[in-house]
C-alpha cells in the first residue's frame, strides 16, 4: 500500500488516532531508557546481586535497543510496518510483564535485553507510520505532539522510576507498560493503515556488519566507566566495533539495495540533523543522569521531590514543541532546531556555573527553564527534518539511522560524563560530588552547542517549498540506488 493510499485510508480522525497510538508507543519505548535508574537501590534489596550486575538493567535495554534500530526499520518496510509495529509491541509488552516478575538479577538483566528488542522493532516506525496517516500541511503540529511526548519520557523517566518505587514497588516500573501495551495492541491493528517502503530485499550483511559494529561500540561505552578505559575488553570491543562500522559504510556503498544507502549523507539536510541529534542526546542524557543523583544525593529530595523540582526542564516540551513544530511549518526547521540546541546549551552552562553543595532552587530555575525550552525547539522539528530529507519510501530508513545514532548519543552520553565526574571528584561528599558534576556538566554544554553548530548546516527551506513534509508523491524508480532526485527539506 503506497503513502497517499495509507492517508485515504486513514479519514475520519485516523491521523488522530496514528497520533495517539505512535505517541503512546514512542513515549513507553523511550521513557525504558532512564526509568530503571533512581530505583537500582530497591531492585539490589529485592534481588541481590552488587552494583555492577545492577548497571545491567539499564544497560542491557540500551544495546539491543540501540543496534537493532536499523533492523526494525528495515523489517517493517520490507513485511509491513503496522504488522512489525504490532510485532514489537506484543514483545516490548510481554517482556515488561517479565521483568516485573523477574525472580532474579539475571532474568531481570535477560527481560531488559528482551524489551529492547521490542523497542527496537517498534519505534523508529512509530514515525513513519504517523507520516504515512497526517497529511502534509498538519505533519509540522503532528511531529510536535510526537517529539514533545517523546522528550518527555526521556526526561522524566528518573521521576517515573523514582515516584512508582518510593509510593509502590519498584516492579510497577514495568507492569506500567502492560495495561498501556494491551490497549494499543488493538487500536493499532484496527486504526492504523498498513504500509511499506521499497519493498527491496532484507540486507542481510549489512545488518551484521551495523549491528555487530554499534554492538562493539555501545558495549564499549557501558562498560568504559566500570571497567577502564584502558581494559582490554573495552578497547577490543571499541575497536572491533569501529572497524565494523568501517566495513559498513564500505559496504553500504557499492550494495545493491544497502540498509542504509551512503549517499543519503549526502543531503547536508541528512547529515546536519542526525549530527545534531547524537550530540543533542550525548549532552541531554549525560546531564539528566547526572543531575537526578545531585538533586537526590546532595540536595537531600527524594525521588518525587527531585522529580518534581526538574519540570521546568523535563515538562516544558508539553508545552513549547507543539509551538515549534508550527514554527518549523513557517519558517522552516532549521532554525528552530539549532535555537533549540544552543538554548539547550547556555542552560546547562549555566547550571554548571551555579551548582554547589547547598544551591537553592531558585538559583537553579533559570537554567532548568532555558534547558526546558530548548530541548522542546528540538525535538518536534528534528523529528520532520529526518523525515522531510529522504524520498517517502526511505523514511522507514531515515527514521530508523536517526534513532540509533540518538540512542548510541545517549550511551555515549552517559559513559562520557560519568567518567568526567569520576575523574574529578566521586560520592564521597557532597563537595566532591559538585567536584566533578560541574565540569561534566560543562562538557555537556560544549556537546549541545557544537549540536547547534550543526544545525546550521542544515539547507534552509526555500520559500517554494511547502510545509515540513516528505513528498507527497513517490519516486517513479523502484530500486533504492535509483532514487537520485532532490527531494524538499528545510
Amino acid at each position: 500500500m503506497s503513502q497517499q493510499e495509507a492517508r485515504r485510508n486513514t479519514r475520519g480522525g485516523g491521523a488522530a488516532w496514528a497520533l495517539v497510538i505512535t505517541s503512546v508507543a514512542g513515549f513507553m519505548a523511550a521513557l525504558d531508557n532512564l526509568v530503571v535508574t533512581t530505583a537500582l537501590p530497591s531492585i539490589r534489596e529485592d534481588l541481590g546481586g552488587a552494583l555492577h550486575d545492577l548497571e545491567w538493567t539499564v544497560s542491557a535495554y540500551t544495546l539491543t535497543f540501540a543496534v537493532l534500530l536499523m533492523f526494525g526499520a528495515a523489517l517493517g518496510d520490507r513485511f509491513g510496518r503496522r504488522r512489525l509495529f504490532l510485532v514489537g509491541l506484543t514483545v516490548f509488552t510481554g517482556a515488561s510483564a517479565a521483568a516485573a516478575m523477574a525472580p532474579g538479577i539475571d532474568s531481570l538483566i535477560a527481560a531488559r535485553a528482551v524489551q529492547g528488542v521490542g523497542a527496537a522493532i517498534m519505534m523508529p516506525l512509530t514515525l513513519t507510520l504517523l507520516t504515512a496517516a497526517v497529511p502534509a500541511e498538519r505533519r509540522g503540529m503532528a511531529y510536535g505532539i510526537w517529539g514533545a511526548v517523546n522528550g518527555l519520557a526521556v526526561a522524566s523517566g528518573p521521576l517515573v522510576g523514582g515516584s512508582l518505587t518510593e509510593h509502590i514497588s519498584w516492579q510497577w516500573i514495568f507492569w506500567l507498560n502492560v495495561p498501556l501495551g494491551l490497549a494499543l495492541l488493538p487500536l493499532a491493528r484496527l486504526r492504523l493503515a498498513e504500509s511499506h517502503g521499497t519493498g527491496a530485499p532484507l540486507d542481510i550483511p549489512g545488518t551484521l556488519l551495523a549491528s555487530g559494529g554499534l554492538f562493539g561500540i555501545v558495549y564499549g561505552l557501558v562498560r568504559g566507566p566500570v571497567d577502564g578505559w584502558t581494559g582490554s575488553v573495552v578497547l577490543t570491543a571499541l575497536f572491533a566495533g569501529a572497524a565494523l562500522l568501517v566495513g559498513f559504510v564500505l559496504y553500504s556503498t557499492r550494495a545493491r539495495n544497502p540498509m542504509l544507502p551512503m549517499r543519503l549523507f549526502r543531503s547536508r539536510a541528512f547529515a546536519g540533523v542526525n549530527a545534531a541529534s547524537l550530540l543533542m542526546f550525548l549532552g541531554m542524557f549525560g546531564s539528566i543522569f547526572l543531575l537526578s543523583q545531585y538533586m537526590q544525593g546532595v540536595l537531600g529530595y527524594s525521588p518525587t521531590e527531585a522529580g518534581l523540582r526538574m519540570l521546568p526542564w523535563t515538562g516544558m516540551p508539553m508545552l513549547v514543541a507543539p509551538i515549534a513544530g508550527l514554527l518549523s511549518d513557517r519558517i522552516g526547521g532549521r532554525p528552530v532546531v539549532a535555537t533549540g540546541l544552543f538554548l539547550q546549551a547556555a542552560g546547562l552552562g549555566y547550571l554548571a556555573s551555579v551548582i554547589t553543595a547547598d544551591a537553592s532552587y531558585a538559583v537553579q530555575l533559570p537554567g532548568l527553564i532555558l534547558s526546558g525550552i530548548g530541548m522542546a525547539l528540538y525535538f518536534a522539528p528534528a523529528s520532520a527534518l529526518v523525515m522531510s530529507s529522504v524520498a517517502a519510501k526511505e523514511q522507514g530508513i531515515a527514521s530508523g539511522a536517526n534513532n540509533a545514532l540518538r540512542e548510541v548519543g545517549g550511551a555515549l552520553g552517559i559513559a562520557v560524563m560519568s567518567s568526567i565526574f569520576a575523574a574529578q571528584g566521586g560520592y564521597e561528599s557532597a563537595q566532591t560530588f559538585v567536584d566533578g558534576l560541574r565540569p561534566a556538566i560543562a562538557v555537556g554544554a560544549a556537546v549541545v552547542a557544537l549540536g547547534g553548530i550543526a544545525a546550521l548546516a542544515i539547507p534552509a527551506r526555500r520559500r517554494t517549498d511547502g510545509p515540513t513534509a516528505a513528498p507527497k508523491t513517490e519516486p517513479k524508480t523502484e530500486p533504492a540506488l535509483a532514487t537520485t532526485a532532490p527531494t524538499p527539506h528545510h
